[in-house]
């Protein structure tokens, strides 16, 4: 036969830079914007501009393309719209950190020239992101690829930041916020990170100012108490009675303060009186308000002490914090110092602890704006897949508080407020001429930028165009799925949710995907720390995308973390493979000897041909009821399981079963009329079959698929990107065929078995008996010519009743069904007895050494649980073997 038109080797790299550019110059990527069709529309969570992609994005953009592809190829108009993210602390971090590396810093360069670097920064990784996704195959529009601060969106959130201010939603005043030293700039409570931490909780006596005793403090931050300006008692705390009201010393500073009576102070806890310092603690500030303490704040911005903290002022606080204690200690004012589990807040970029400060900043009231949210998700609007995640997004926006928007850093969207020296605020959509109040037109730019989350909480309506009511924003509106991970519920969807329903009141989109965390190998997750990231484009480069994509997607379940294993790469490339040999198999044995593709028949499920055989609507039922299942599985978002049934019809079914069955149609030698129509019904079958998995596949391996598909014949569409899903036909479901050839497999199958136990060679030909009667019998006696050519079997005799030969393995394949292998004459039982036996020697000695791991003690204690629960599998691999052994030297005996 000649060659067919793939070659003979799969080069992922060739095939994939040459379908990615096929896709590209047909635009097959681009939304038709088509009020006749029904929308699709996914909004990419953009990528920070902070560096390269990592395996979360690879999975994240994988399942986003699944679903598009999907959704194209069933006649939606889709749009996957693309962008990133300018990433407002962490890119400028990443740009200060370069900087540093070559002897400069932001404040060296001035507000202008570093912001200069940062657009410098953004332009360089944007282009290498774009690159990395399309080496992964995303299919999104580029055409309409958006960026947080470009014209458009940053006009979006002048528009909202205006609106909410003029509506009282948006507000500034002076409150306590999380502070980042490291960074310089206010957090919102979720870039907090919370870690428990091994610390200590000092006990001090601050003396009563009129000499008549001491009350006793508890504090995990002695240098904190520099500030205080109270010390609270329960009001029910009998031990306190007679000191509510009285005042305190301040140990070191000699500074007389309040005892209050509050019931934030827990008698259980410590010595039931806390210290009060509304200048660097959130529940003090509480507590400072009710009782109209002072605050007093001993801690500045870099982390260090004020003048307010009189003899300490300039230390870090941390070295304030050890020579209060010495200090204390010298006054003999510690009771005692004992150890302590604190949760201490770190700032999510960084890791830096945050400090609590009062300090001006911009808030949104986000109570108004949460309510909708809530109800939206009640109801149904929006469903979050898996459902559990529904409570993780209500039991955040129920307790939300309000929004710390302002920070104080120089990249992203300056805050539309101006300052005029009369006192006069402005807040416009832009720079206002001349002051309402006093007509000067010197006026100051407030210097924060807003929250990174509050322009992308915008992004699925700004990125169609809001606040203009475009054509885009009329048919696209509102998404129908956003796919993200967990980790951002509170940061980003819950924002969503926030801003679509009050600027579009529509939700956003109709259904959160929450996808899982790619973990390493041993269930860590991936960091620079451990060094155990794995870089997606390196499997790309060594296996090609298709292969990362479906170990990725058949890796993953709905808001499950998984572990991204090489043995799961190799899989997949073994998949791909198999997928391409069996392609170029079909592809050519549709040509005779001279190379000529003769004219055959394209195959119609609705006008069934003659002569269809057993195999023939086996494979066909096989074909619809994956088609079937495939496409309820995505409906529910199971791409997972979806994946998986594509691969079990395709490598099992088509390529190990149906094609072993249609060589005997294919090569028959004899010519005939009736011997062509076989042979032209077979490649007509081939080609629709090949067609449909291709179609099925085309979503999880886009290039490989379209790869094949092209060189099919018979083909109506241009490209496999925009030809139609398969449909289900009630003329192709065959339950009789389909249970038979199941039965004709589970017997083939167990010849198979029998023959590989006395490890017959395959060609070697050897008798076999079956015991069946009724319907399994005829099956099998119809089918005889495809059971001696796949199992090796021959002579084959089929009886209902027959008596089990001497010397012969058996299999019991079900009720009333059981399979002989006669040896004598096919092995040399003698040699064979021997071999068993020296086996079962080997494997009793494999046995006693892990049972002396599991019997012994000291390793039971020390190992780790994972290596004691391999010794354990190991064990019961063993004995299962060993049964087995027992079993095979038993029927090797003459009876």
């Amino acid at each position: 036969m000649s060659e067919t038109t793939l070659p003979p080797v799969y080069d992922p790299a060739a095939v994939e830079t040459k379908r990615y550019r096929f896709w590209l110059d047909g635009e097959y990527f681009k939304a038709a914007g088509d009020p006749e069709r029904a929308p699709y529309t996914i909004v990419i969570p953009p990528p920070n501009v902070t560096g390269s992609l990592h395996m979360g994005h690879a999975l994240n953009n994988t399942i986003q393309d699944i679903l598009i592809r999907w959704k194209r190829m069933q006649g939606f108009d889709t749009l996957w719209l693309p962008g990133s993210d300018h990433a407002g602390i962490a890119t400028q971090n990443v740009v200060e950190k370069h900087l540093a590396e070559e002897g400069l810093s932001s404040n060296e360069l001035g507000r202008e020239a570093f912001l200069e670097k940062v657009w410098q920064w953004k332009d360089t990784y944007h282009a290498r992101i774009t690159r990395q996704l399309y080496r992964l195959g995303v299919s999104c529009d580029w055409s309409r690829e958006r960026f947080t601060m470009d014209e458009g969106c940053s006009k979006a959130v002048r528009r909202v930041f205006v609106d909410l201010y003029r509506r009282g939603l948006i507000y500034r005043g002076d409150y306590m916020i999380n502070w980042c030293p490291r960074c310089h700039t206010a957090l919102s409570d979720i870039e907090v990170e919370h870690e428990d931490e091994e610390s200590t909780i000092t006990h001090i006596r601050y003396p009563l100012a009129d000499g008549s005793g001491s009350i006793t403090v508890a504090t995990t931050r002695p240098e904190t108490m520099l500030g205080d300006s109270g010390v609270a008692v329960h009001p029910d705390d009998k031990r306190y009675k007679e000191m509510q009201g009285k005042k305190v010393l301040l140990p070191l500073l000699n500074r007389e303060i309040p005892i209050v009576a509050d019931e934030y102070a827990d008698p259980e806890f410590g010595s039931g009186a806390v210290k009060v310092t509304p200048g660097h603690d959130p529940n003090d500030f509480a507590i400072g308000q009710r009782h109209n303490l002072e605050v007093i704040k001993v801690i500045n911005e870099d982390a260090k002490m004020t003048e307010a903290a009189g003899p300490y002022r300039g230390l870090d606080r941390y070295e304030c914090r050890k020579k209060v204690i010495e200090d204390l200690q010298a006054q003999d004012l510690i009771v005692k110092i004992e150890a302590h589990e604190h949760s201490l807040g770190r700032c999510q970029r960084c890791r830096v602890v945050v400090e609590p400060l009062i300090s001006r900043q911009w808030f949104v009231k986000m109570k108004p704006l949460a309510e909708p949210a809530l109800e939206a998700v009640r109801d149904g609007r929006t469903q979050f897949v898996p459902p559990r995640f529904t409570r993780v997004y209500q039991s955040w926006v129920e307790n939300i508080r309000d929004w710390c928007i302002s920070r104080q850093i120089w990249w992203g969207h300056r805050i539309p407020a101006w300052y005029c020296a009369c006192g006069e605020l402005i807040v416009d959509y832009e720079q206002p001429e001349n002051c309402p109040a006093c007509g000067s037109s010197k006026m100051e730019q407030d210097t924060d930028v807003l929250d990174t989350w509050f322009s992308s909480a915008l992004w699925p309506f700004s990125t169609l165009g809001w606040p203009e009511q475009t054509p885009d924003l009329d048919h696209f509106y509102p998404t129908s799925v956003l796919v993200t991970a967990y980790d951002i519920i509170y940061f980003w969807v819950a924002r969503m949710m926030f801003m679509g329903l009050e600027f579009m009141k529509e939700v956003p989109f109709h259904t959160v995907y929450i996808t899982g965390l790619v973990r390493d190998p041993l269930g860590r997750k991936m960091s620079k720390s451990l060094g155990n990231g794995i870089d997606p484009l390196e499997v790309i480069e060594s296996y090609g995308a298709d292969t990362l994509r479906f170990t990725l997607v058949t890796g993953q379940a709905p808001g499950n973390d998984q572990r991204f294993r090489q043995e799961g790469v190799e899989a997949g490339r073994n998949f791909a493979n198999k997928i391409w040999n069996v392609s170029r198999f079909v592809l050519m044995n549709l040509q005779d000897e001279e190379g000529t593709e003769p004219a055959f028949p394209s195959f119609d499920p609705e006008n069934l041909p003659d002569g269809l055989t057993r195999p023939d609507r086996w494979i066909l039922h096989r074909y619809n009821d994956t088609l079937q299942k495939a496409t309820a599985l995505l409906e529910k978002y199971e791409l997972g399981e979806a994946a998986r049934l594509v691969y079990e019809y395709l490598w099992n079914d088509f390529c190990d079963w149906y094609v072993e069955l249609s060589k005997h149609d294919l090569y028959m030698k004899e010519s005939s009329a009736q011997v062509d129509a076989a042979r032209a019904r077979t490649r007509s079958l081939l080609v629709y079959l090949l067609d449909g998995v291709m179609r099925l596949l085309h979503p999880f391996m886009p290039f490989i698929s379209e790869e094949i598909w092209q060189q099919l014949p018979h083909r109506k569409e241009e490209a496999l990107i925009v030809a139609a899903w398969p449909q289900v036909s009630e003329k192709l479901v065959f339950p009789d065929e389909a249970s038979e050839m199941a039965m004709f497999q589970e017997v083939a199958r167990a010849i198979r078995n029998l023959r590989s136990q006395v490890q017959l060679p395959p060609g070697r030909k050897a008798g076999v008996i079956i015991r069946a009667g009724g319907r399994v019998a005829a099956t099998l006696n119809e089918e005889r010519h495809h059971l001696e050519k796949l199992a090796f079997a021959e002579p084959i005799t089929i009886m209902e009743e027959v008596q089990k030969p001497k010397q012969a393995l058996t299999a019991i394949i079900g009720e009333g069904v059981e399979v002989y292998l006669p040896l004598e004459g096919v092995i040399d039982l003698e040699a064979e007895t021997a071999r068993l036996e020296k086996e079962l020697d080997q494997l009793q000695a494999e046995i006693k050494k892990t049972e002396g791991k599991l019997n012994n003690r000291g390793f039971m204690d020390k190992a780790p649980a994972e290596v004691i629960a391999k010794e354990r599998a190991r064990r019961e691999d063993q004995e299962t073997r060993l049964a087995k052994l027992k079993q095979r030297l038993q029927e090797l005996k003459v009876t």
